[in-house]
């Protein structure tokens, strides 16, 4: 239903992870956190890309509240929502979206911890060799973005190709917006 009433347009570059992933495996953040600190900062700078399309106009919300994807039992996957996640740090990100996910597995997430989203992140890095991941703009969002397992790949630093890793992002977005 949404591809079918969303005209939307994917963007999918592969992104240097290196630096991300030197804070995850030191236990100072998870990749999630992470990822949506970095999404709350450019929704927060991009206003057009923290925005609705409702009843044929355009509207931009006030505050930037990233849905994040959880695994809620084996087979299934919920939206929790980090309200205000432009204000928070990377820590307590960490936290927060640690307690949903928790609350998610246990089947206690609640309706109220699922609303006011205005923009969509699905971190699929736990799918080892599932690089690319499609990813949905849920209506009325103006995008989603959905990161990839990471990968070994060649990269450019300081004028010189090392051995580095990536990660492959998929930004969909509405086209309207």
């Amino acid at each position: 239903e949404i591809r079918a009433t969303v005209p939307d347009l994917e963007l999918g570059p592969d992104v240097d992870a290196g630096a991300a992933l030197e804070l995850v495996r030191s236990g100072d953040a998870s990749l999630t956190a992470i990822l949506t600190r970095a999404c709350a900062l450019a929704l927060r700078e991009s206003p057009w890309a923290n925005a609705a399309y409702r009843d044929g106009r355009f509207e931009r919300y006030g505050r930037v509240n990233v849905g994040v994807t959880v695994q809620a039992a084996e087979t299934s996957q919920l939206i929790a929502a980090v309200l205000d996640a432009d204000t928070k740090s990377l820590s307590d990100l960490t936290e927060e979206i640690d307690r949903l996910s928790a609350r998610a597995r246990d089947g206690e997430l609640t309706p109220p911890e699922q609303a006011g989203t205005t923009f969509t992140l699905s971190d699929m890095s736990a799918h080892p060799g599932a690089q690319r991941w499609s990813a949905l703009v849920i209506s009325p969002q103006a995008a989603a973005l959905t990161a990839g397992a990471p990968f070994p790949a060649p990269v450019v630093r300081n004028g010189a190709v090392v051995p580095g890793e990536l990660i492959s992002l998929t930004l969909a977005c509405d086209h309207r917006i």
